[in-house]
């Protein structure tokens, strides 16, 4: 009997699964109203795994336990606390936090717009797609396209789920990106300050030069996981009860001479067969 690749068997279990709207409101911009729907722009490829017992195969479960009382307990038994200092709590009950609780506002309030530049991308987490209500096309092309003739971004507001989020309204060609921003207080600080270091000219031509050689156009779909390639394809063995080659991990040694290691990599890049097609 034929067994069918793992990756049909993942596509045949997410058919029919369309896409679902994550945040429904309206783009308010002074007086004008668009409403959209924001839909998430990526997708779960990753295979992920059950925890089992090791005898019976069966799927373990988690129980909620009372370390103190030594006991299991329900939902109705359980409340909120915040700890403050070691083994102290402060309590929060359901009327606190509903005293606190943000308006569950979905408009996207535009604060401001800024230019795209100005927006540093360690502050991006999550991206959109923001597509409009039939009747909304109009405002939201008149939008889109004032933004990307100047190049600007507009900064937004809104609630999603019960967190208030930044976001920005990011134009494309094809329409616009929302792109949920992490706030300036979440944004860590840089580890390590790097030491500036003297370079030598020969070195940096030699590096300009290995760039140079290796620039071509960014084409996504020339790259893909090749790990998660690599566990379906094992996952399918283990199916059909065949043996799982072991696949090389070995790593390049250190480098100790940098100019030598620049040398080679420039070889690597010429030998390789590769040509400038155009810039990134």
């Amino acid at each position: 009997m034929k067994m069918p690749k793992l990756q049909t068997l993942i596509v045949k279990k997410k058919e029919g699964i369309t896409m679902a709207v994550a945040h429904k409101g309206s783009i308010s911009m002074g007086l004008v109203l668009i409403p959209v729907g924001l839909y998430k722009t990526t997708i779960d490829n990753d295979i992920h795994f059950n925890q089992l017992d090791k005898e019976s195969k069966a799927r373990i479960k988690y129980k909620k336990y009372c370390s103190h009382c030594n006991k299991e307990v329900g939902p109705d038994d359980i409340i909120k606390g915040y700890e403050y200092e070691k083994d102290k709590y402060v309590v929060m009950t359901d009327d606190d936090l509903e005293k606190i609780k943000t308006r569950k506002d979905k408009t996207i309030h535009i604060l401001q717009f800024a230019k795209i530049a100005e927006i540093n991308s360690i502050y991006y987490e999550k991206d959109y797609y923001a597509i409009p209500d039939t009747g909304a096309e109009k405002a939201y092309e008149l939008l889109r396209q004032a933004l990307l003739s100047q190049k600007k971004v507009a900064i937004a507001k809104t609630v999603m789920g019960t967190n208030e989020k930044l976001l920005v309204l990011y134009p494309t060609k094809e329409g616009m990106i929302v792109k949920t921003l992490f706030y300036h207080d979440e944004i860590a600080a840089v580890p390590k300050q790097m030491p500036k270091v003297a370079v030598d000219k020969n070195e940096l031509d030699m590096a300009k030069m290995l760039v140079e050689n290796m620039t071509k156009p960014f084409v996504p779909e020339d790259f893909r996981d090749e790990y998660q390639a690599r566990l379906r394809d094992a996952i399918m063995k283990k199916i059909q009860g065949q043996e799982i080659v072991t696949a090389d991990t070995s790593e390049p040694g250190n480098v100790i001479d940098l100019m030598e290691a620049l040398q080679k990599s420039l070889e690597m890049s010429k030998g390789s067969g590769r040509k400038k097609t155009g810039t990134a």
